[in-house]
């Protein structure tokens, strides 16, 4: 019976990759809006300008972080390696 064909399996459908990559960015964009707004919140404290200086900045780091984890999402591996 050389006319007989293995049954395989399917490989699985990349449409799990593709929706996990889309639920990790959509919370790297509710992240990014929420350290904007913590941002601006943080500019307007009735604290010491060197504490009030030194918090937007690491909130600012942590935003361009976001940032680079979503073009890396998009542009694969080689991204933010530069």
């Amino acid at each position: 019976m050389s006319n007989v064909l293995p049954f395989r399996r399917p490989a699985p459908a990349p449409v799990a990759q593709v929706s996990d990559v889309v639920a990790v960015a959509d919370d790297l964009f509710a992240l990014l809006e929420q350290l904007e707004a913590t941002s601006a919140r943080a500019a307007t404290m009735g604290r010491p300008a060197r504490e009030v200086e030194r918090t937007v900045q690491n909130l600012l780091d942590a935003v361009t972080a976001v940032e680079r984890a979503l073009d890396c999402l998009g542009e694969g591996d080689e991204a933010g390696q530069a």
